[in-house]
Order: C-alpha cells, then structure tokens, then sequence
C-alpha cells in the first residue's frame, strides 16, 4: 500500500523508486501484487503515462487513511519512548508573542535538546497549512475554519488607561458614554480598520465603541507609551499596563465597568496524531500564560 500510494503522489513509478530508493521493477511488482490480490485494475499504464482507475482512485483515498492511522499508532509508542525533537515552527502576534510566548517556547527548548524552534512573530494571519506552521497563537476572536482545532490558553483583561497629566487636563470619563469626549491612541493592526474597544455586556454581545483618536500604531508598548506622555486613552491588556499603573504614570479607568476578557488560543491542523513536540508547547502555554495575565 504505502509502495502504491507514493507512486500515485509523485506521478509515476520510476520517481517512487528513487524516493523509496528501489528498483523501478520492484514498485511494479508491489502494484501489480495488489492487482492480483484484489482481483481490480488500480492504475492504467501506457508507455506514456499512468492514471488511477475508478476503483484505484477509491482504492487510493482508504490506503492514505489506513497508512495515516499506523503510523499514527508507531507514533504513540514512539512518544512514551522519546523526547521531542525536530523544528516546531510558530507563528505569533508580534507583541504578545515577543513579551508572553516565546520566552515559555524558549523555556521548553531549554529542556529538551533535540526541539529546534523556528518562531515567526508577526500580526500578519499565516496560513497553518500553506505556510508550513505546527502551531499558530492567536489573540481575539476566531472563524471558524474546518481542518482546524483550537485550544484556548488564556485570557487576557482589557482595560482603559491615561496618564494622571491628561486627566488633569480633560478630566476622567465615568461612563462609557464619556469615552466619545476624548482622544485616544489606537491599535491598528497592518494597515486594518481601527479595532473597536469591547465592554462586556450581561446576557449580551459586546458593546463596541469605536474610539476617536488621531494616532494610530500597531505596536503595544508604543500605545502605552504613549499614554504615559499624556497623548490620550489606551485601551491596553492589563499584563502590559499594569507596572505602568502600579508605578502611578497610568490610571486605570472606568472601574466599575466589567473589563473585557480578550481569548488567546492555540491553533493546529487537525491529524490522527497529534505530534508529542506540539502537545508539549500547548501545555507549556496553557500553564504558563494564565499566570501572566493574572
């Protein structure tokens, strides 16, 4: 089956014999053995070229199953018998990912020698699958996309902030209906809408309120610089503000609002089996983050 299986994927049998490194003759015998046992034609030979049949196309499509769930099943025993190893390539907001996951994946490379990381911190969306990732972390809210499964790590609590200089100036918004008086610093993520600002609503959607604000930046720890020196409201994960309201040179706002909960998760392609590298940094993660963002 898997002598039949890569002589379909690589398009003839003279390439399967060079990547199974065997005779062409030899994976002609292996098709021809499963001809003979299943009594059916599965490929059409000519001097030219070579083409599934009908029932070589069905026949085709249950041996990659089958071939997927054993070495699904080696890959068990292998798993309680190694350590992982090999390149785990992540993709990540460039923020988050620079202050919270990395140093964890760094952490766990400590650990275990044989892991080689490949780490991409951007805000761009990569593709899990046209982009060649193990895992891609995600902050905010999720399409669903079939193929995929997503774990939730962490929660980040969202909180409006401004500097004790601006306050004194504008005065402090007590309402969220306040916020539509001032300036804001908001976060646009490459060359995106301005993202709104998201207060929690019982029972309800969110309530979005799109800020006014004549800087925009797509980096973090420039919005809460920026709040510092007075330029207007933030909008900020409480991990990023808070040694900046614990030092005073940012007041935390609207306190009597609920802060808004921004999910962070764990993305990977769906498999029979999931690869031990890939368990071990979601795990990682998943202990690791909720104490960051408490």
């Amino acid at each position: 089956m898997a002598v039949f299986v890569r002589a379909v994927d690589l398009g003839s049998f003279a390439a399967a014999a060079t990547a199974l490194d065997l005779s062409g003759p030899m994976v002609g015998k292996h098709v021809r053995f499963l001809e003979e046992r299943l009594g059916v034609r599965l490929i059409n030979r000519t001097t030219r070229r070579q083409s599934l049949t009908d029932f070589g196309r069905a026949y085709y499509e249950r041996c990659r199953l089958v071939l997927a769930e054993a070495e699904a099943a080696d890959a068990l025993a292998a798993d309680q018998l190694s350590e992982p190893r090999g390149k785990l390539r992540v993709t990540m907001p460039a923020h988050f990912g620079r202050h919270c996951v990395t140093p964890v994946l760094l952490k766990l490379a400590g650990q275990y020698p044989m892991l080689e990381l490949d780490l991409s911190l951007s805000d761009r969306f990569a593709d899990l699958a046209e982009d060649g990732f193990d895992l891609a972390i995600r902050t905010g809210g999720l399409n669903d996309k079939a193929g995929v499964i997503a774990r939730r790590l962490a929660r980040q609590d969202m909180v409006v902030c401004a500097a004790p200089s601006y306050l004194e100036i504008h005065g402090e918004p007590r309402r969220i209906e306040d916020l539509a008086d001032h300036q804001a610093i908001v976060y646009r993520r490459l060359g995106m809408i301005v993202q709104p600002w998201l207060f929690p609503r019982e029972g309800q959607t969110a309530l979005e309120v799109t800020p006014n604000g004549r800087l925009r930046l797509d980096d973090l720890d420039a919005i809460a610089d920026a709040a510092v020196d007075g330029m207007g409201l933030a909008w900020l994960p409480y991990w990023l503000a808070r040694e900046r309201i614990q030092a005073g040179t940012l007041v935390e706002l609207l306190l009597d609002q609920p802060r808004y909960p921004y999910d962070c998760h764990a993305l990977w392609l769906r498999t029979p089996h999931l690869s031990l590298k890939v368990r071990l940094a979601v795990d990682a993660l998943a202990a690791a983050l909720p104490k960051m963002m408490a």
